[in-house]
Protein backbone atom coordinates (compact mmCIF):
# COMPACT_ATOMS: atom_id res chain seq x y z
CA UNK A 1 0.00 0.00 0.00
CA UNK A 2 1.02 3.35 -0.78
CA UNK A 3 2.16 5.29 2.20
CA UNK A 4 -0.44 7.71 3.19
CA UNK A 5 -0.44 12.01 4.08
CA UNK A 6 0.05 12.94 7.16
CA UNK A 7 -3.19 13.65 9.12
CA UNK A 8 -5.19 11.55 6.33
CA UNK A 9 -8.32 12.60 5.61
CA UNK A 10 -9.71 9.19 4.95
CA UNK A 11 -11.90 10.55 1.79
CA UNK A 12 -14.90 8.26 0.82
CA UNK A 13 -16.56 9.42 -2.31
CA UNK A 14 -20.11 6.65 -2.86
CA UNK A 15 -20.82 7.00 -6.11
CA UNK A 16 -24.42 6.36 -6.71
CA UNK A 17 -25.53 5.72 -10.15
CA UNK A 18 -29.02 7.40 -11.42
CA UNK A 19 -30.18 9.07 -8.63
CA UNK A 20 -31.91 12.55 -8.66
CA UNK A 21 -33.43 14.64 -6.39
CA UNK A 22 -37.46 14.60 -7.36
CA UNK A 23 -40.58 15.31 -5.97
CA UNK A 24 -41.83 14.06 -2.37
CA UNK A 25 -44.45 11.80 -4.27
CA UNK A 26 -44.47 8.47 -2.27
CA UNK A 27 -46.32 6.59 -5.45
CA UNK A 28 -43.43 7.37 -7.73
CA UNK A 29 -40.32 7.96 -5.54
CA UNK A 30 -38.72 5.52 -3.59
CA UNK A 31 -36.89 7.95 -1.30
CA UNK A 32 -40.50 8.67 0.04
CA UNK A 33 -41.93 5.63 0.47
CA UNK A 34 -39.00 3.81 1.74
CA UNK A 35 -37.84 4.57 5.42
CA UNK A 36 -34.60 5.73 5.50
CA UNK A 37 -33.52 6.57 9.07
CA UNK A 38 -29.81 6.27 8.58
CA UNK A 39 -29.43 9.00 5.43
CA UNK A 40 -31.95 11.28 7.60
CA UNK A 41 -29.47 11.08 10.94
CA UNK A 42 -26.39 11.09 8.70
CA UNK A 43 -27.55 14.04 6.15
CA UNK A 44 -30.02 15.48 7.93
CA UNK A 45 -33.58 14.53 6.04
CA UNK A 46 -34.38 13.61 2.13
CA UNK A 47 -33.94 16.30 -0.30
CA UNK A 48 -36.79 16.75 -3.07
CA UNK A 49 -37.58 19.34 -5.29
CA UNK A 50 -39.28 21.54 -2.40
CA UNK A 51 -36.29 20.95 -0.06
CA UNK A 52 -33.44 20.59 -2.16
CA UNK A 53 -30.93 22.05 0.20
CA UNK A 54 -30.71 20.29 3.43
CA UNK A 55 -27.62 21.52 5.61
CA UNK A 56 -26.68 20.32 9.39
CA UNK A 57 -23.89 21.41 11.48
CA UNK A 58 -21.57 18.36 10.04
CA UNK A 59 -23.53 17.58 6.85
CA UNK A 60 -25.63 18.63 3.65
CA UNK A 61 -27.48 17.76 0.57
CA UNK A 62 -27.02 20.19 -2.44
CA UNK A 63 -29.27 19.62 -6.00
CA UNK A 64 -26.13 19.28 -8.59
CA UNK A 65 -27.20 20.27 -12.77
CA UNK A 66 -26.28 17.11 -14.48
CA UNK A 67 -27.60 18.68 -17.79
CA UNK A 68 -24.66 20.76 -18.48
CA UNK A 69 -26.31 23.30 -21.23
CA UNK A 70 -26.52 19.91 -23.12
CA UNK A 71 -29.83 19.66 -25.06
CA UNK A 72 -31.35 15.67 -24.07
CA UNK A 73 -31.59 13.28 -21.44
CA UNK A 74 -28.14 13.00 -19.27
CA UNK A 75 -26.17 9.87 -19.69
CA UNK A 76 -23.70 7.74 -17.59
CA UNK A 77 -20.75 7.86 -20.01
CA UNK A 78 -20.61 11.97 -20.55
CA UNK A 79 -21.70 12.53 -16.84
CA UNK A 80 -19.20 10.11 -14.86
CA UNK A 81 -16.33 11.59 -17.02
CA UNK A 82 -17.63 14.84 -16.13
CA UNK A 83 -17.92 14.34 -12.87
CA UNK A 84 -14.86 12.38 -12.08
CA UNK A 85 -12.50 15.35 -13.97
CA UNK A 86 -14.37 18.46 -13.74
CA UNK A 87 -14.83 18.89 -17.65
CA UNK A 88 -17.89 19.15 -19.36
CA UNK A 89 -17.78 16.74 -21.09
CA UNK A 90 -20.53 16.47 -22.54
CA UNK A 91 -20.27 19.94 -24.08
CA UNK A 92 -17.14 18.75 -25.69
CA UNK A 93 -18.95 16.50 -27.94
CA UNK A 94 -21.97 18.44 -28.44
CA UNK A 95 -24.15 15.97 -26.65
CA UNK A 96 -24.69 13.44 -23.47
CA UNK A 97 -23.42 9.77 -24.64
CA UNK A 98 -23.96 6.57 -22.42
CA UNK A 99 -23.75 4.50 -20.91
CA UNK A 100 -19.35 4.09 -21.68
CA UNK A 101 -16.85 7.15 -22.22
CA UNK A 102 -16.99 8.51 -25.95
CA UNK A 103 -13.97 8.04 -27.47
CA UNK A 104 -13.33 11.79 -27.85
CA UNK A 105 -13.84 12.35 -24.70
CA UNK A 106 -11.27 9.31 -23.22
CA UNK A 107 -8.08 11.26 -23.34
CA UNK A 108 -10.11 13.75 -20.64
CA UNK A 109 -10.48 11.08 -18.26
CA UNK A 110 -6.96 9.79 -18.93
CA UNK A 111 -5.55 13.49 -18.01
CA UNK A 112 -7.60 14.71 -15.45
CA UNK A 113 -9.35 11.65 -13.59
CA UNK A 114 -9.90 11.93 -10.07
CA UNK A 115 -7.67 9.16 -9.18
CA UNK A 116 -4.68 10.63 -10.90
CA UNK A 117 -4.85 13.46 -9.61
CA UNK A 118 -4.95 12.96 -6.11
CA UNK A 119 -2.10 10.48 -6.30
CA UNK A 120 0.07 12.72 -7.91
CA UNK A 121 -0.69 15.09 -4.81
CA UNK A 122 0.77 12.46 -2.97
CA UNK A 123 -2.19 10.73 -1.74
CA UNK A 124 -3.32 6.53 -1.20
CA UNK A 125 -6.46 6.35 -3.53
CA UNK A 126 -8.15 2.84 -3.92
CA UNK A 127 -11.20 1.85 -5.55
CA UNK A 128 -13.27 -0.45 -3.30
CA UNK A 129 -14.92 -2.71 -5.77
CA UNK A 130 -13.95 -6.44 -6.19
CA UNK A 131 -14.64 -7.89 -9.40
CA UNK A 132 -14.97 -11.71 -10.76
CA UNK A 133 -12.53 -13.45 -13.09
CA UNK A 134 -15.01 -12.79 -15.56
CA UNK A 135 -14.14 -9.14 -15.26
CA UNK A 136 -10.24 -9.65 -16.25
CA UNK A 137 -10.87 -12.34 -18.88
CA UNK A 138 -13.16 -9.31 -20.68
CA UNK A 139 -9.90 -7.08 -20.24
CA UNK A 140 -7.59 -9.22 -21.36
CA UNK A 141 -10.06 -9.76 -24.48
CA UNK A 142 -9.43 -6.11 -25.53
CA UNK A 143 -12.76 -5.37 -25.34
CA UNK A 144 -12.86 -1.08 -24.53
CA UNK A 145 -16.55 -1.11 -23.25
CA UNK A 146 -15.45 0.24 -18.99
CA UNK A 147 -17.11 2.36 -17.27
CA UNK A 148 -15.47 5.66 -16.06
CA UNK A 149 -14.40 4.29 -13.15
CA UNK A 150 -12.59 1.49 -13.96
CA UNK A 151 -11.21 2.88 -17.62
CA UNK A 152 -10.15 5.84 -14.78
CA UNK A 153 -7.62 3.00 -12.64
CA UNK A 154 -6.27 1.28 -15.54
CA UNK A 155 -5.33 5.03 -17.08
CA UNK A 156 -4.03 6.24 -13.77
CA UNK A 157 -2.40 2.68 -12.29
CA UNK A 158 -4.70 1.99 -9.42
CA UNK A 159 -5.33 -1.89 -8.72
CA UNK A 160 -8.68 -3.37 -9.85
CA UNK A 161 -9.73 -5.21 -6.72
CA UNK A 162 -10.08 -8.70 -7.35
CA UNK A 163 -11.72 -12.16 -5.38
CA UNK A 164 -8.93 -12.24 -3.18
CA UNK A 165 -8.81 -8.33 -2.03
CA UNK A 166 -12.79 -9.64 -1.69
CA UNK A 167 -11.72 -12.27 0.74
CA UNK A 168 -8.96 -10.67 2.31
CA UNK A 169 -11.52 -7.74 3.20
CA UNK A 170 -9.32 -4.67 1.16
CA UNK A 171 -12.70 -4.23 -1.14
CA UNK A 172 -16.36 -4.65 -1.15
CA UNK A 173 -19.15 -6.79 -3.56
CA UNK A 174 -20.32 -4.03 -6.00
CA UNK A 175 -23.99 -5.01 -5.04
CA UNK A 176 -22.77 -4.44 -1.63
CA UNK A 177 -24.36 -8.04 0.06
CA UNK A 178 -21.76 -10.14 -2.29
CA UNK A 179 -24.75 -12.15 -3.36
CA UNK A 180 -24.01 -12.66 -6.87
CA UNK A 181 -20.72 -14.01 -6.17
CA UNK A 182 -22.18 -16.96 -5.32
CA UNK A 183 -25.40 -17.23 -7.40
CA UNK A 184 -24.47 -15.91 -10.54
CA UNK A 185 -20.35 -15.63 -10.92
CA UNK A 186 -18.96 -19.38 -9.62
CA UNK A 187 -17.46 -18.51 -5.97
CA UNK A 188 -19.94 -20.92 -4.35
CA UNK A 189 -17.30 -20.59 -0.91
CA UNK A 190 -17.91 -17.38 -1.08
CA UNK A 191 -20.71 -16.32 1.70
CA UNK A 192 -22.77 -13.09 1.41
CA UNK A 193 -22.33 -10.40 3.85
CA UNK A 194 -25.27 -8.33 5.34
CA UNK A 195 -25.27 -4.50 3.99
CA UNK A 196 -24.44 -3.13 7.54
CA UNK A 197 -21.42 -5.91 7.61
CA UNK A 198 -20.15 -4.63 4.33
CA UNK A 199 -20.49 -0.92 5.62
CA UNK A 200 -18.48 -1.98 8.67
CA UNK A 201 -15.62 -3.45 6.01
CA UNK A 202 -15.74 -0.46 3.91
CA UNK A 203 -15.09 1.50 6.95
CA UNK A 204 -12.22 0.21 8.11
CA UNK A 205 -10.89 0.21 4.36
CA UNK A 206 -11.15 4.37 4.44
CA UNK A 207 -9.86 4.46 7.82
CA UNK A 208 -6.29 2.99 5.67
CA UNK A 209 -6.40 5.46 2.99
CA UNK A 210 -6.70 9.06 2.06
CA UNK A 211 -9.40 8.66 -0.90
CA UNK A 212 -11.57 5.83 -1.21
CA UNK A 213 -14.27 5.20 -3.89
CA UNK A 214 -17.23 2.96 -4.08
CA UNK A 215 -19.49 2.55 -7.21
CA UNK A 216 -22.81 0.97 -6.80
CA UNK A 217 -24.82 0.88 -9.96
CA UNK A 218 -28.30 -1.05 -8.56
CA UNK A 219 -29.86 2.61 -8.15
CA UNK A 220 -30.00 3.31 -11.71
CA UNK A 221 -31.14 -0.37 -12.75
CA UNK A 222 -33.88 0.01 -10.38
CA UNK A 223 -34.92 3.37 -12.13
CA UNK A 224 -34.46 1.59 -15.59
CA UNK A 225 -36.93 -1.16 -13.96
CA UNK A 226 -39.45 0.85 -12.70
CA UNK A 227 -40.07 -1.41 -10.15
CA UNK A 228 -40.99 0.46 -6.63
CA UNK A 229 -40.54 -2.82 -4.48
CA UNK A 230 -37.07 -3.43 -5.91
CA UNK A 231 -36.04 0.20 -5.60
CA UNK A 232 -37.34 0.23 -2.10
CA UNK A 233 -35.18 -2.98 -1.42
CA UNK A 234 -31.88 -1.23 -2.88
CA UNK A 235 -32.27 1.91 -1.03
CA UNK A 236 -32.56 0.38 1.49
CA UNK A 237 -29.52 -1.74 1.38
CA UNK A 238 -27.83 1.32 1.05
CA UNK A 239 -29.33 2.74 4.04
CA UNK A 240 -28.14 -0.27 6.23
CA UNK A 241 -24.82 0.38 4.57
CA UNK A 242 -24.52 3.68 5.55
CA UNK A 243 -25.09 2.44 8.55
CA UNK A 244 -22.27 0.26 8.67
CA UNK A 245 -20.21 2.78 7.19
CA UNK A 246 -21.01 6.00 9.99
CA UNK A 247 -20.61 3.67 13.27
CA UNK A 248 -18.93 5.04 15.98
CA UNK A 249 -19.19 8.22 14.09
CA UNK A 250 -17.72 10.75 11.49
CA UNK A 251 -15.12 12.90 13.21
CA UNK A 252 -12.27 10.75 11.45
CA UNK A 253 -13.76 10.47 7.65
CA UNK A 254 -15.82 12.19 5.44
CA UNK A 255 -18.07 10.70 2.88
CA UNK A 256 -19.44 12.44 -0.26
CA UNK A 257 -22.57 10.80 -2.06
CA UNK A 258 -22.67 11.84 -5.42
CA UNK A 259 -24.30 10.72 -8.95
CA UNK A 260 -23.84 11.07 -12.47
CA UNK A 261 -27.67 11.71 -13.67
CA UNK A 262 -31.20 11.47 -12.50
CA UNK A 263 -33.07 7.92 -12.62
CA UNK A 264 -34.56 6.03 -9.75
CA UNK A 265 -35.97 9.23 -8.03
CA UNK A 266 -39.08 9.35 -10.06
CA UNK A 267 -40.43 5.95 -11.54
CA UNK A 268 -42.92 7.04 -13.42
CA UNK A 269 -40.60 7.20 -16.52
CA UNK A 270 -38.07 4.39 -17.67
CA UNK A 271 -35.63 7.17 -19.10
CA UNK A 272 -32.92 8.97 -16.76
CA UNK A 273 -34.70 12.70 -15.48
CA UNK A 274 -33.93 15.98 -16.20
CA UNK A 275 -33.46 16.31 -11.97
CA UNK A 276 -30.68 17.67 -10.27
CA UNK A 277 -27.83 14.86 -9.60
CA UNK A 278 -28.03 13.97 -5.42
CA UNK A 279 -24.73 15.48 -3.29
CA UNK A 280 -24.64 15.09 0.05
CA UNK A 281 -21.45 15.31 1.91
CA UNK A 282 -21.01 14.65 6.04
CA UNK A 283 -18.31 14.51 8.75
CA UNK A 284 -14.66 15.72 8.90
CA UNK A 285 -14.39 17.72 6.38
CA UNK A 286 -17.71 18.66 5.25
CA UNK A 287 -17.96 22.10 5.74
CA UNK A 288 -14.84 22.23 2.95
CA UNK A 289 -17.68 21.24 -0.05
CA UNK A 290 -20.71 24.26 1.57
CA UNK A 291 -21.55 26.37 -1.14
CA UNK A 292 -19.17 25.18 -4.05
CA UNK A 293 -21.18 22.06 -5.76
CA UNK A 294 -23.45 23.53 -8.49
CA UNK A 295 -23.33 21.16 -10.85
CA UNK A 296 -21.39 17.78 -11.46
CA UNK A 297 -18.61 19.44 -12.58
CA UNK A 298 -17.97 21.00 -9.58
CA UNK A 299 -17.78 18.15 -7.44
CA UNK A 300 -14.26 16.76 -8.58
CA UNK A 301 -12.32 19.77 -7.99
CA UNK A 302 -13.79 20.64 -4.76
CA UNK A 303 -12.15 17.27 -3.82
CA UNK A 304 -8.52 18.12 -5.07
CA UNK A 305 -9.06 21.65 -3.43
CA UNK A 306 -9.48 19.74 -0.42
CA UNK A 307 -6.24 17.23 -0.87
CA UNK A 308 -4.38 20.46 -1.78
CA UNK A 309 -5.39 22.52 0.72
CA UNK A 310 -4.17 18.98 3.44
CA UNK A 311 -1.20 18.80 1.36
CA UNK A 312 -0.09 22.21 1.18
CA UNK A 313 -0.70 22.51 5.47
CA UNK A 314 1.72 19.08 5.90
CA UNK A 315 4.31 20.31 3.66
CA UNK A 316 7.20 21.60 6.01
CA UNK A 317 8.20 25.59 5.23
CA UNK A 318 11.78 26.47 4.40
CA UNK A 319 13.26 28.15 6.71
CA UNK A 320 13.80 31.97 5.83
CA UNK A 321 17.50 32.75 5.03
CA UNK A 322 18.89 35.93 6.40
Amino acid sequence: MVQSMKNSPHFLFLFLDGVGIGTDDPSINPFFSATLPNFINVFGGIPCKGLPIIQTDSAFVEPCDALLGVEGFPQSGTGQVTLFTGVNAAQLIAAHFGPYPHSRIRPVLEEKNIFKTLKELGADVHFANAFPKQFFEYIKSGKRKLSATTMSCIMSGVPICDEGSLRSRDAISADITGERWKSDLGYSDLEPVSAFDSGRILRKIVEKRDFTMFEFFLTDKAGHDQDMEFAMKILKMLDEFLEGIAEGGLDNITILISSDHGNVEDLSVKTHTFNPALTAVAGRHAKAFSGKLKSIMDVTPAVIELFRSLSASQTPSRPRTL
